[in-house]
């Protein structure tokens, strides 16, 4: 194990190959291994989630038990406290994922309110921003499925492609603008 800043891996009893870099980072973890958290609070929060990364203050500060993280960016996968196998880059990408599985956000606030969803993909600025509990949609491009809450099995690609659609499921959308109004 490493250790760099104030309280990094403070509590670590049998948990081995982790690197903490920052003040807490990995603080609780005690039998997780494999895992690295650079930044302040990253990773705070794991006891015995294993393999994770997360590098960016906050990033994955809420994570317990969740495994196969990876987190990069201020506050992506903040929240995320069980959830599994995500991808998260950029500021607040997946910001309030609890328990989530196998999601992918690549942009600022991308999967930004997903909260228990899972198997998303979102790339770009606030893709896919609004969605809670919709699961397996795409969403490539900036605002593209911007207001999706509960709907799935959606794919749009484009600049606000699919953007008003809240609910709707079983659509794709290719090319600017398309059914933005759906």
């Amino acid at each position: 194990n490493v250790a760099v800043g104030g309280s990094a891996l403070g509590l670590n009893t049998t948990g081995s190959s982790n690197i903490g870099v920052g003040q807490e980072a990995l603080y609780n973890n005690t039998t997780a291994s494999y895992n690295t958290a650079v930044g302040y609070v990253a990773l705070t929060t794991n006891t015995t989630g294993d393999h994770n990364t997360a590098s960016g203050n906050y990033a994955l500060a809420a994570s317990s038990t969740g495994s196969y993280n990876t987190a990069s960016g201020s506050n992506a996968l903040r929240s995320n406290t069980t959830g599994a196998s995500n991808t998260a880059s950029g500021y607040q990408a997946l910001y309030y994922n609890t328990t989530g599985t196998y999601n992918t956000a690549y942009g600022n606030e991308a999967l930004v309110y997903n909260t228990t969803a899972s198997y998303n993909t979102a790339s770009g600025y606030l893709a896919l921003k609004l969605n809670t509990t919709g699961y397996k949609s795409t969403a490539i491009g900036a605002l593209s499925l911007n207001f999706q809450t509960t709907g799935y099995y959606n794919d749009a690609f484009g600049y606000m492609s699919l953007y008003d659609n809240t609910t709707g499921y079983k659509n794709v959308a290719i090319g600017t603008w398309t059914l933005r109004k759906n």
